[in-house]
């Protein structure tokens, strides 16, 4: 019986694949947007969205090991944390763009709700 349980590899190994999201969500976090392929940012939703729910309840030391900038940090728990601390989930909204001029790729806008 197949269940469906992987997510999408993105032609990267599982090493490289985890460091690219644990860079994309620093910058989520920090600019509050990042523009990258729709793929990748179907993917960046789910690990980004944890760990925004970790920083609201208090888990530092969950963040901490997944968001290794302080200055990240600093603004998930004392900004990020606050604005979302009544919402009970949907952090981060994708927006389809035009597709990339070199070579077609499917771009995606990944921003926090406000």
């Amino acid at each position: 019986m197949i269940k469906h349980l992987g997510g999408r590899k993105l032609g990267r190994t599982t090493e490289h694949r985890r460091a690219m999201l644990r860079n994309m969500a620093t910058s989520l976090i920090l600019h509050e947007r990042v523009r990258t392929t729709l793929s990748k940012a179907k993917e960046l939703r789910p690990f980004t969205e944890k760990i925004i729910t970790q920083a609201k309840h208090g888990k530092h030391q969950a963040v901490r090991s997944l968001i290794q900038n302080r200055v990240a940090v600093k603004k998930l728990f004392d900004v990020l944390a606050e604005r979302y601390a009544k919402r009970p989930g949907g952090y981060i909204q994708i927006l389809r763009l035009v597709n990339r001029v070199g070579d077609g790729a499917t771009q995606g806008l990944v921003r926090l709700v406000q």
